[in-house]
Order: C-alpha cells, then structure tokens, then sequence
C-alpha cells in the first residue's frame, strides 16, 4: 500500500518537475554532466546503471556519456519479466533499444547482464536527508536492497532541484540515497 503523504508529495513534485521550462531542463542536463564529481565518484572500470527518461524527467544521457568517456560500462534497467525483478543490461553504443515497459527502452536480451556498482536513480521527490520517493513500484529499493546484499553499491538520485521536499515518510525498506545530483549541484547524506 502506498503511504498517503508519499503520494501527496509524489503529486506535488511531479507537478513542479512538469511545469519546467523546455529551455531550462536542457541546461540541466547539460549541467548534471559538468558537474557529477569524477574525483568523489570514480567511474573507470565500474558499472554505472542509468535510465533514459521518461514523462518530464531530467535527461541524464549528455552525463551518460561523460561518465562512458570517463571510462564506466554503462547499463540500463530492464523488465525481463513484468511481474519479476528489475535487473541490468549492459548498453553499449550502436545498440538495438526494445520497449521496457513504463514508457522507457533498454538493451534486449541479447546484451550482457550486469550488476552495477552506481546507480543513477530516477525519483519523484527527494529530501535533505537522502529519501527518496520513486514512482510507488518500488523496483530501484528492491534492485539497490539485492544488489547491496552482494556488496554495497552507490545510490546517486538525479533529479531537479524543485523536486526537493521537506521530509519524506520512510519505512525500514526504503533504500537511503547516498548522494543527489541536481541542477543545483551535488549533495552528499
């Protein structure tokens, strides 16, 4: 069951995120990739998982690249199995994107399965302490809760700044963001 202040919050950031300037959330794109901190976050060598956007959320593919010209192996989220969980595909450049579901594309079943090490996380509101608010699926605190059992991964949310919110309600499932990177800057909890 969704938490009734989530879904409040949820409306009301989503709400501020859609009414963004097109102008705007271009330069915000481009400022995630200037300002995503190589020297706190290495990348070489390491998987990064990200997400190509949907509905009025902020394009991380000009910071996608970055981080593959920094030397990551990049992958994206994919829904083998509606019903089953979420798990990582390598993407690699030049390669065929199928349907995902939820109006997002990924790599098929023909690409490598990975398990990244950083997570670029999409959200609907986040706070000053490292909550988050996803769409209500609950895929990424179940993919970050199986992947971290494994070893500790790093959870990056990406966002627009007017996403922010007071305080979010967390229950003892929800996976604590480590960091946040907005059109505002990069913040660490």
């Amino acid at each position: 069951m969704i938490h009734p202040a989530k879904a409040a919050l949820r409306e009301a950031a989503l709400a501020r995120r859609d009414a963004l300037d097109h102008a705007f959330r271009i330069e915000a794109a481009l400022t995630l990739a200037e300002t995503f901190p190589l020297d706190r976050i290495p990348v070489a060598g390491r998987v990064v998982s990200g997400f190509l956007p949907i509905q009025s959320e902020i394009d991380i593919r000009p910071l996608m690249d970055r981080l593959r010209q920094a030397g990551a192996r990049l992958a994206l989220p994919a829904f083998p199995d509606r019903k089953g969980p979420m798990i990582f595909r390598e993407l690699v450049r030049g390669a065929e994107l199928v349907p995902m579901g939820f109006g997002t594309y990924g790599p098929g079943p023909e690409a490598a399965e990975v398990q990244p090490d950083i997570l670029l996380t999409p959200l609907s509101a986040f706070d000053q302490a490292g909550h988050r608010i996803g769409y209500g699926k609950g895929h990424y605190d179940r993919a970050l809760a199986r992947l971290d059992a494994l070893a500790p991964r790093i959870a990056v949310g990406i966002a627009f700044a007017c996403q922010e919110v007071d305080a979010v309600p967390h229950e003892p499932h929800d996976r604590r963001l480590d960091f946040v990177l907005t059109d505002s800057g990069f913040r660490t909890f």
